[in-house]
């Protein structure tokens, strides 16, 4: 016995709503993928000059705002957001930047995959090597090209803090969530 063929949905009838289902599916399908920054920058006078001016900033910023008409502050809000641009510039030109993008979940699966937790590790309850998995999504969330080999010098060289903030910025990425359950 044969089977009928299937019947072909004619182009151009396309109802209003399938028109604006299929537009909402195309922005849906080019969002962009999560990314996540992490400054790398061993001059500690620069990032507290930094901190210093956005402080600064933020607070004349506070009383400009709480005294609507006061030409003086609004003047120091102005001189105090010139000085933390211009702090934030002097930062960004000494320091390194490591970005990393939100994999798509059937890679980041993988990648976890090919990493089991050892005997030890999956008692513990981890889900993932702690010994290998690292290095592996550093590489893998790297938007500059970092190397598994390169990762694992950086997460072994580096302090543990520093190494710490590595592993966090591969990895929180991974976690962040755009979307949001709504009312109505």
């Amino acid at each position: 016995m044969s089977r009928p063929a299937q019947a072909k949905r004619p182009a151009s009838s396309a109802s209003p709503v399938e028109g604006a289902w299929a537009a909402k599916m195309d922005r849906l399908r080019r969002r962009s993928k999560a990314q996540n920054r992490l400054r790398v920058c061993d001059d500690n006078d620069l990032r507290q000059r930094y901190d210093e001016a956005e402080q600064a900033a933020r607070r004349a910023q506070f009383v400009a705002e709480a005294n609507p008409g006061d030409e003086l502050a609004a003047r120091q809000a102005a001189d105090a957001e010139s000085a933390r641009d211009e702090a934030l510039a002097a930062l960004d030109a000494a320091s390194e930047f490591l970005t990393f993008r939100a994999l798509p979940r059937p890679v980041l699966e993988d990648l976890i995959s090919e990493h089991p937790p050892t005997e030890p590790q999956a008692e513990e309850g981890a889900i993932f090597n702690a010994d290998t998995f690292p290095a592996a999504l550093v590489a893998a969330a790297s938007v500059d090209g970092m190397s598994r080999e390169e990762a694992e010098e950086l997460l072994n060289g580096w302090s543990a803090p520093d190494a710490n903030a590595l592993w966090d910025a591969a990895w929180q990425v991974q976690q962040e969530s755009r979307v949001e359950l709504g009312k109505g």
